[in-house]
């Protein structure tokens, strides 16, 4: 995958029944965010505790920065999307100001990070399931680091387009992992994507001149330029029991959102806990964006999630 005034509103699903688990799913996401985060028990960055550390996974050394703050409701570790990013210092950030333990790292063979990057810029397919398996595996040591600093709180991954293939493989071989946050990741396959992105070419006006079926008919029957064995995220998240969360803009042309969206609606209907929630006027940006809604929600279901899970350690 390459580079790539908003209002939550009612998912559109093609099954009457998800249909009303979405609704209440919006509501509730709605009073969430009628409460800015910023404005709930938040921190000033003098006030939280940073630590710049060093681990190694299969054979390298990786390098990051653990952000803690006083009294974390739970703790993530940020998964990069598939540029050769350093560690997301202004998302860890804000997440530590909001209560939110953060471990974020350069990523393999990017910054103080050794090992090769992997990707379109040095001529080389980081979406093959060699490269993603790796990268899960680097996510993974960096959640077994974080534990051993955040005994007591739930800990989760949050991640960023081609984290949507990364983060479920990491989750099902690492049980520690209890929660995840996805913003515009794929739930398609890698060569699905590839083909959607190829047949919107960038055009940030794609949207005003296709149609949904035209994009569908592409993303499943055009021919491949690339031959790799494919990665399916569903593989992995049909062996998942955790809750996640995915945010999607609506006018996305790196992954077909509406495929997506029909991709979880089918893992709901199958007792997974998984949520979403989709931005009518935003793109692949959800991050970033110049509305903080994506995040704000965000925000506020780790931390309900994280009450959740705390609870459940009780009862047992």
């Amino acid at each position: 995958m390459t580079k790539g005034n908003c209002r939550v509103t009612n998912v559109k699903t093609t099954n009457r029944s998800v249909g009303v688990l979405i609704y209440f799913g919006i509501c509730f996401f709605l009073a969430l965010v009628l409460i800015p985060p910023n404005q709930i028990n938040a921190q000033t960055l003098d006030s939280i505790q940073t630590e710049n550390v060093l681990f190694k996974s299969e054979g390298v050394r990786l390098a990051g920065t653990i952000y803690k703050p006083r009294n974390s409701h739970a703790a993530v570790v940020l998964v990069h999307g598939s540029d050769p990013v350093p560690r997301m210092t202004e998302l860890a950030e804000l997440l530590a100001k909001n209560n939110i333990s953060v471990f974020t790292y350069d990523k393999r063979g990017v910054g103080e990070s050794e090992g090769v990057y992997v990707g379109p810029e040095v001529g080389t397919n980081n979406i093959d399931p060699t490269n993603l398996t790796l990268l899960a595996k680097d996510a993974s040591a960096a959640v077994n680091l974080l534990k051993k600093q955040t005994q007591n709180i739930p800990i989760g991954l949050m991640g960023v387009s081609q984290a949507g293939w990364i983060i479920p493989i990491a989750a099902k071989e690492n049980h520690k992992i209890e929660f995840m946050v996805l913003f515009s990741c794929p739930v398609i396959t890698t060569l699905e994507q590839l083909r959607f992105q190829f047949y919107t070419n960038g055009r940030t006006d794609f949207w005003e001149n296709h149609t949904e079926a035209d994009a569908r008919e592409h993303t499943l029957h055009d021919p491949d330029k690339y031959q790799f064995i494919d990665t399916d995220p569903k593989v992995a998240l049909n062996e998942l029991s955790i809750p996640g969360l995915w945010l999607f803009g609506e006018q996305d042309i790196q992954i077909p959102v509406k495929m997506c969206l029909e991709q979880l609606n089918a893992l709901k209907v199958q007792g997974k806990s998984f949520e979403y929630s989709l931005f009518p006027a935003l793109g692949h940006n959800t991050v970033y964006a110049s509305i903080t809604a994506p995040v704000d929600i965000s925000i506020q279901w780790i931390k309900q999630k994280s009450i959740a899970l705390r609870k459940n350690r009780l009862k047992k």
